[in-house]
């Protein structure tokens, strides 16, 4: 595995935006219900109940209440946790061009839900970005 990147610079330069294939829904259950059975690819446990990430063709066949329909940008860079910097930057550009954002973390990589309509404009403004810092 790489050494996580904490420099902005040099994750703004390598950080590779790819949009994984398919639409994604965020969607909540309530407290009494766990996400256990579900698809899930992120799940958050919050005081009024879960939310849920997943693939929307499931979404529906549980009949969930879809409160996001989202495509999935993943940033192919090795951010580091503690980096500073990087969300503010992508979310700038993408605000910039009229586009919400819903970022996710993980250890590795971080992950950005956009409306599923403007993927490729996201796409196109990540990549401007990463152009903007590349040497």
């Amino acid at each position: 595995m790489t050494q996580a990147i904490r420099a902005l610079g040099t994750l703004l330069a390598s950080m590779t935006p790819v949009l994984n294939p398919g639409v994604y829904a965020f969607a909540s259950l309530d407290t009494g219900r766990a996400p256990d059975q579900l698809p899930a690819i992120a799940t958050l446990r919050e005081q009024e109940g879960w939310t849920v990430v997943l693939p929307l063709d499931a979404a529906r066949q549980y009949g969930l209440n879809v409160l996001f329909e989202a495509a999935w940008i993943s940033l192919h860079v090795h951010s580091d946790l503690a980096a500073v910097g990087l969300t503010a930057a992508f979310a700038g550009a993408l605000a910039e061009q009229g586009i919400a954002c819903n970022v996710l973390a993980g250890a590795y990589h971080d992950h950005l839900f956009v409306p599923h309509t403007e993927a490729e404009a996201a796409m196109a403004a990540l990549l401007a970005l990463q152009a903007r810092h590349s040497t």
